[in-house]
C-alpha cells in the first residue's frame, strides 16, 4: 500500500536544515502502523512530505501508493489517489460551509478518478449516516469548516471528511493532541470503524493512550529523521514505560 524508501528531506528556504535523513518504511494494506517519537524527530515532517506539503524539498528517497509514485504528484492528485492527511491543527475555513466544503472535496475526488459526480439527495444521506456516528450534530454541519469548533470538535469533522472520501491510505498526524478522554474515544471509533482489508493506516502520536484505543499492528520508533526500531504493540507500552533515551542510545 504505503512504501518509503531511504526519504531524505529539507526546509526549502534553509537548504542546511535536513529533517528527513533516511526514512524507510512500509504499510500494507488493512494494517495500522504508528508513529512514535520525541519532537523534532521529523514523524510530522515525513507526514507532510507525502500529502505533498510546500516549504519542503525531497533531495532523495522515493514513496509510493500501490506503486504509483506519490513525490511526482501535485497534492490533490495524491488525494484523488486515495492519500488523506488528517491534521494536528485542522484549519478554520470562514466562508465555506461544512456540507459544500464535503460536496465539492468528494466530487472533485470522483470526477479525477472517472467517476460520476454524487447528487445531491444521496450525498445529504450519506454525509447524516457518517456524521451520526461521529456525534455531530446537523447545526455543525451548517456551519463555516471547522470555524468555532472546540479542539474535539475539529478532530471529530476530520474523521468525518475520511469517512466521506474513503482513502486507501489515511495518516493521522497527532489526532489525539488536545482531546479530552471522551473526544478521543469518539474518533477512535469513527477510525476504527473505517479500518478495512484494503485500506492501511498510520498513526503519529507521542502518547500510548491514544493505542489503547486504535490498536496498532507494527509500532514504529523515530529520532532523528530516521526510523530507529519497529516491533508489536508492546513497543508502544515500553516507550510510555521507560522514555526513548535507551532506544534513541542503542541506535546512535
Amino acid at each position: 500500500m504505503l512504501k518509503i524508501e531511504n526519504l531524505t528531506c529539507q526546509l526549502e528556504e534553509e537548504p542546511d536544515t535536513k529533517i528527513l535523513k533516511g526514512v524507510s518504511l512500509e504499510v500494507p494494506a488493512g494494517e495500522v502502523h504508528a508513529i512514535m517519537g520525541p519532537n523534532g524527530s521529523g514523524k510530522s515532517t515525513m507526514s507532510y512530505v507525502l500529502s505533498g506539503k510546500d516549504g519542503y524539498e525531497v533531495t532523495g528517497g522515493a514513496a509510493t501508493l500501490d506503486g504509483e509514485d506519490l513525490l511526482d504528484m501535485d497534492p490533490e492528485e495524491r488525494a484523488a489517489a486515495g492519500l488523506f492527511l488528517a491534521f494536528q491543527y485542522p484549519v478554520e475555513i470562514p466562508g465555506v460551509g461544512n456540507m459544500i466544503f464535503l460536496r465539492t472535496a468528494l466530487n472533485a475526488q470522483r470526477k479525477a478518478r472517472g467517476e460520476e459526480e454524487m447528487g445531491a439527495p444521496e450525498f445529504l444521506k450519506l454525509v447524516r449516516e457518517k456524521a451520526k456516528t461521529l456525534n455531530i450534530s446537523p447545526e455543525m454541519l451548517k456551519r463555516p469548516v471547522n470555524v468555532g469548533f472546540s479542539g474535539g470538535e475539529k478532530k471529530r469533522n476530520e474523521i468525518l471528511q475520511m469517512a466521506i472520501l474513503e482513502p486507501k491510505m489515511c495518516i493521522l498526524d497527532e489526532t489525539d493532541s488536545g482531546l479530552d478522554v471522551d473526544a478521543m474515544k469518539l474518533v477512535s471509533e469513527g477510525v476504527n470503524a473505517l479500518r478495512s482489508p484494503d485500506r492501511g493506516f498510520l498513526v503519529i502520536t507521542h502518547y500510548q493512550r491514544l493505542l489503547d484505543h486504535i490498536k496498532p499492528d507494527v509500532v514504529h520508533i523515530m529520532s532523528a529523521g530516521k526510523i530507529i526500531e519497529s516491533g508489536g504493540p508492546e513497543l508502544a507500552l515500553k516507550v510510555e514505560n521507560e522514555g526513548y533515551a535507551d532506544l534513541i542510545g542503542t541506535a546512535a
